[in-house]
């Protein structure tokens, strides 16, 4: 089977409208960034959108959201991004707010094939609402269920031919959470190898996750906040 696609317009060919995607990163640090710039060139719309973050106004999904293919984001954190907070506010977008272990932990549920978890993130908040309480051993626990995403869009540092993945730093994140967990994982690699060049205790994701790959370009890989010490 090839899983090696020439581009990111290749390789999302087939997201249809009304599709729900998981998409890596955290802040704006290991986001799919060419698959994000495609769905925006491709058009589609009524997107639901799971992600730790919502991107910024002008990068990330804070682009899709901007021309608006987003109608409901899933995330744990929305903070920086004033367009989201105008959608939000207006009632054009409806937003699931997620304690972020939460978040990890529903996606690695999907992977694992786990329909529900138990945790007690979120008990007597908002978090709660409509949702089943159970007691276990004296203590009571929200039930969460697993995410049932159509495609997970991630990004790696390196991949080779049969999928596998490398993260690099931070940027691993909810990456190999989401390739676990999608129907479909669409993997974008800053450098992709052929098959047997990855060394094997080295990979983050096997390919076994991984449907599609491939080499993307042109990475901005901006900093949301920039913080330095000033020069003595």
């Amino acid at each position: 089977m090839n899983k090696v696609f020439e581009n990111a317009e290749a390789a999302i060919f087939d997201i249809p409208s009304g599709s729900t995607l998981m998409l890596g990163g955290f802040g704006l640090c290991g986001i799919p960034e060419n698959c994000i710039a495609a769905l925006r060139k491709k058009g589609i719309s009524r997107l639901t959108c799971i992600s730790n973050n919502a991107g910024v106004d002008d990068f990330g999904i804070g682009l899709l959201l901007k021309s608006r293919q987003v109608s409901k984001m899933i995330s744990s954190y929305v903070g920086e991004n004033a367009e989201f907070e105008r959608q939000l506010l207006s009632g054009e977008l409806e937003v699931e707010l997620i304690p972020q272990g939460t978040l990890a932990t529903r996606c690695m549920a999907s992977g694992y094939g786990i329909p529900a978890i138990f945790t007690p993130a979120g008990l007597g908040t908002e978090v709660e609402q409509g949702k089943e309480v159970r007691e276990f051993n004296g203590k009571k626990y929200l039930m969460e269920l697993a995410f049932d995403a159509d495609f997970a869009l991630v990004k790696a540092w390196k991949g080779d031919t049969l999928g596998n993945l490398v993260f690099r730093g931070t940027a691993r994140n909810f990456n190999p959470l989401m390739a676990m967990a999608g129907k479909i994982t669409i993997a974008e690699v800053e450098t992709l190898v052929p098959a047997g060049q990855l060394d094997p205790d080295s990979i983050h994701t096997p390919g076994i996750y991984v449907h599609r790959i491939f080499e993307g370009v042109q990475y901005e890989k901006r900093i949301e906040q920039r913080t330095v010490r000033p020069r003595t």
